[in-house]
């Protein structure tokens, strides 16, 4: 299946900010820290959609900041693929805010979420696919979707036979579903996407400032250099208001 020409410019795009994984040489510039020093990490969860244009804002603008200085050390990054989504009781059918493609993108997300566990491999495939740029397809479940995460895949030489035996199998519409149920359970209860929490404790409308947040939270002894410009939450932070894509 011919990519479309939008992918070929995305890709290129992506290969500037790209996250190195675990092995690599980049992990050198995080300081080690000895089990004595093992910190108390932050939990940070994302509760997203794969098509609302503030989530793919925050992953691929800002999330990423993460993977890109020592914050990584000291923070747990949970990715919950579901967002504003609903299960239909008559006939168990999901029905997605952005159309078809965003129930199919959001299940190959979670699909790519437990066949590659470790985050970064996870949130690389995320973060491709997201920084595509996809537009909602008239309710359809269209072409440049799968071209999309084929061509992210094929990039990251990750097995696409993985992710389409798990969609295909049905097994991807399971994990869909948990986390349908986890998102439905927040307490207090999401009312937008995205929806940032730090603990379990939203953030509300301000989850830009996730990484003050993230500092504020924690309480290891090691030293974070990411947090030494971050320490605090901004005072005027109530005025601040950013878009996101509200539950129907």
């Amino acid at each position: 299946m011919a990519v479309p020409h939008l992918l070929s410019f995305a890709l290129f795009s992506i290969t500037i900010i790209m996250i190195h994984p675990s092995h690599s040489s980049a992990d050198t510039d995080i300081p080690k820290i000895s089990a004595m020093e093992k910190p108390l990490k932050v939990n940070l969860s994302l509760y997203y959609e794969s098509l609302c244009p503030y989530c793919r804002n925050f992953i691929i603008n800002q999330l990423v900041k993460i993977f890109n200085s020592d914050l990584i050390s000291i923070v747990n990054v949970r990715m919950v693929p579901w967002g504003n989504a609903q299960v239909a009781e008559s006939n168990k059918i999901i029905i997605c805010q952005h159309g078809e493609d965003e129930c199919y993108l959001n299940t190959i997300h979670a699909c790519a979420i437990n066949i590659w566990p470790d985050l970064r491999e996870h949130f690389n495939f995320i973060y491709c696919v997201e920084n595509q740029g996809l537009h909602i397809q008239d309710n359809q479940h269209s072409q440049d979707a799968e071209a999309a995460w084929k061509a992210c895949s094929a990039w990251l030489g990750l097995d696409q036979k993985l992710i389409e035996d798990c969609y295909n199998g049905g097994y991807g519409k399971k994990l869909s579903l948990q986390y349908a149920s986890e998102t439905s359970n927040l307490n207090p209860q999401h009312s937008y996407v995205p929806w940032v929490t730090v603990n379990k404790q939203p953030l509300y409308d301000d989850y830009p400032n996730f990484i003050a947040h993230i500092c504020n939270a924690y309480s290891g002894k090691s030293v974070v250099e990411a947090c030494t410009s971050n320490s605090s939450i901004p005072a005027d932070k109530e005025n601040s208001i950013h878009p996101v894509c509200y539950a129907s």
